[in-house]
């Protein structure tokens, strides 16, 4: 997962909605993938430092909270995760 990520990170980067950025942060912090206070600083980026900041710190967090954020993608935005081929 962490090599899927890495592979999509620009095009993720790119294409992902700052409303879809906002619901994954909600989602990444209700199941403990990121904190408080790694949410409250990307929300208070611009949409493409958000998903950096997402995509980064997730990443750095190893493969379980990798497939999460995958998951999660798949859920909000199917149009961009086939566009990105993540399952």
């Amino acid at each position: 997962m962490l090599d899927q990520l890495r592979a999509v990170r620009t095009e993720f980067i790119q294409r992902v909605s700052d409303s879809v950025l906002n619901q994954l942060l909600d989602k990444l912090l209700d199941r403990g993938v990121i904190r408080d206070e790694e949410m409250e600083s990307a929300r208070a980026k611009s949409r493409a430092e958000k998903a950096r900041d997402v995509i980064d710190s997730v990443r750095r967090k190893g493969s379980e909270a990798s497939s999460f954020l995958i998951a999660a993608l798949c859920q909000l935005d199917p149009c961009v995760s086939r566009e990105l081929s993540l399952r």
